[in-house]
This record gives structure tokens, C-alpha cells and sequence, in this order.
């Protein structure tokens, strides 16, 4: 649950623009909690769009208008209905927390493709570890590749099943150094087959077209 510091806000035509002191890579669609910026500004909301340029406010056909003249990194516009009040600084500082919790897969999902039922409580609780950590990698990368997803719907099947296949490759690792558990005294090859199929499903590591 990252949180980041928060230097300055503003607000006009309903819109707040808080500016951070780091860069968030917080994207448009997602949810962020605000605090120790007042009453009337603390909460949780969905930002709107994350601006580059001083917020101007809205024209009469609903648009963000900006002044391009002013660069302004590290911005992120929300709706609010309150007062206009100009671009200022918070003193003392608030926070912006953003809770990332990908539910793409389940573990039901994985035993179903791994054809075995957990045999203790630990195996389960494994399992439960290996979706988590593939829930948070397909996100992240298919992020980092410039998709916008929902954290709470999966966007097809094919990354559904990219996302299975990773978490089931996670747990077959389980106890292995550098790939599936093997009897063998030099181990079986890395199956960058596997990976590369993941990788395809998930749609990432593609090369990049105008």
C-alpha cells in the first residue's frame, strides 16, 4: 500500500489537482485515499486524468482546459465539488495512498489447471501466495506495456489465462533454484517456452508500434 507525499493542492470547477513529491505512476481509473489534507478534502476518489500543465478548469463543452504554458509534474486531477481556491502549498504535508490489489485469478483457477487439489494446508496456502504474486505481475507489467486495466476485472481470457499459467509455473518452482524441481544433476532447461507463451497471453513484451 504505497503512499507518497503530497506538496500542493488546487481546485476549480469542481476538480482538485494535488501534486506529489514523487512520481506515482498512478494511472487514470484508479483509486486513491487522501490525508492530512482537511476534512473537507480527505477521502478516498477516482482520478480523472493526470495533467503535465497548470489546471485551468472546465470549458462549456465538459473538457479539461490547462495552461500549456506552465509544466507541472507530478499531478493528479479528481472531481470534488467545494470552492475554488488557487494552486497552493499543504503545509504541513498530506499523503496519497493508493491500494493495488489485483483479483484477476483465484486459487480455485489454478488447482483447476494444475488438475491436483492442494494435499495440506500448507500446499493451499502456497497456492494462495503464488495467485497473489501472479495477480500483482500481470498487472504491473501489462501496466508497464501501457494497458489501463481494472484491478477487479480481468480484461479477456486470454490474459486470464496467461495469469493462471504464471501462478501455476510458480507453484511447480516451488523448492527449485532456478526452475521446476527436478531428480536431475544438472536440472531440466529454463522453459522459456512457457514464459513466452505467458507473455503473449498477457499480451506484454511485445515490440512497439506508431
Amino acid at each position: 500500500m504505497p503512499t507518497f507525499t503530497v506538496t500542493h493542492k488546487q481546485l476549480a470547477d469542481d476538480y482538485l489537482v494535488v501534486t506529489t513529491l514523487e512520481d506515482t505512476d498512478i494511472g487514470i481509473g484508479q483509486s486513491v485515499t487522501l490525508g492530512n489534507m482537511g476534512a473537507s478534502i480527505n477521502g478516498t476518489y477516482v482520478v480523472q486524468a493526470v495533467p503535465i500543465h497548470r489546471f485551468v478548469g472546465v470549458d462549456e463543452w465538459g473538457d479539461f482546459v490547462y495552461d500549456d504554458t506552465e509544466i507541472i509534474l507530478n499531478q493528479l486531477l479528481m472531481p470534488l465539488v467545494l470552492d475554488d481556491f488557487d494552486r497552493q502549498p499543504v503545509d504541513p504535508q498530506g499523503t496519497l495512498t493508493i491500494t493495488l490489489s489485483c483479483t484477476w485469478i483465484t486459487n480455485q483457477m489454478v488447482i483447476d489447471w494444475l488438475g491436483i487439489a492442494s494435499a495440506t494446508a500448507n500446499d493451499t496456502a502456497f497456492i494462495t501466495k503464488c495467485v497473489s504474486a501472479a495477480n500483482a505481475y500481470a498487472y504491473r507489467r501489462r501496466r508497464e506495456a501501457g494497458y489501463f486495466d481494472s484491478l477487479g476485472t480481468v480484461p479477456g481470457g486470454d490474459v486470464e489465462l496467461g495469469t493462471i499459467m504464471y501462478a501455476g509455473a510458480l507453484y511447480r518452482e516451488r523448492g527449485s533454484v532456478d526452475s521446476f524441481a527436478s531428480f536431475e544433476q544438472m536440472g531440466p532447461p529454463i522453459p522459456y517456452g512457457a514464459h513466452g507463451q505467458i507473455n503473449r497471453l498477457l499480451g506484454i513484451n511485445r515490440a512497439q508500434v506508431a
